[in-house]
């Protein structure tokens, strides 16, 4: 295991995931993304059965649909990771929160079986980056049009997980 120790520099953060980034501290991403499962599960775990199914506004999304969102993201987001750091530079689409989250049926699910995702996923994150050499962290490829290395992309997903846990502490509890 080689844990990789740099954050990236501003100026190679789109402007858009720079707030995400900022919300989280320290440079060894594998730990970070580690760290961050663990409390997120526990955070998780806690929550209370009623406030699952909870919109704070009518057009709001559920606890169950920003978990979903989450676990969505982290995909698409190791799947660009996946392609970046094997050297592939076909560009890559962006995707539409909009349309996935009113299509994942998040609601009719059980909070228990969204848990269970969401650590599957995260692992399965660790798993693909645990032995990335530098180079492949530093690789370059284009998503939504934005070039992004595989480093810059992993503390999105770290940082977008504690942005949504952030809303949820603050507007669902």
């Amino acid at each position: 295991m080689n844990i990789y120790q740099r954050r990236p520099e501003v100026e190679e953060i789109p402007e858009y995931y720079q707030n995400y980034v900022r919300q989280i501290e320290g440079d060894e991403i594998e730990l970070i993304l580690d760290s961050g499962l663990k409390e997120t599960l526990a955070f998780l775990e806690l929550l209370p059965s009623q406030k699952w199914d909870y919109r704070y506004a009518p057009e709001k999304w559920t606890i169950k649909e920003v978990l979903l969102h989450i676990i969505d993201t982290e995909r698409v987001f190791a799947y660009r990771i996946l392609r970046i750091s094997r050297g592939d530079t076909t560009p890559l689409p962006g995707f539409d929160q909009d349309v996935f989250v009113p299509n994942s049926d998040a609601n009719n699910r059980t909070s228990a079986s969204l848990i269970a995702e969401y650590k599957a996923v995260r692992e399965a994150t660790l798993q693909l980056v645990r032995y990335f050499t530098p180079e492949m962290w530093e690789r370059k490829g284009t998503a939504s049009g934005v070039t992004f290395s595989p480093i810059t992309i992993a503390f999105i997903t770290a940082g977008h997980e504690a942005h949504h846990l952030r809303i949820i502490r603050e507007r669902y509890l």
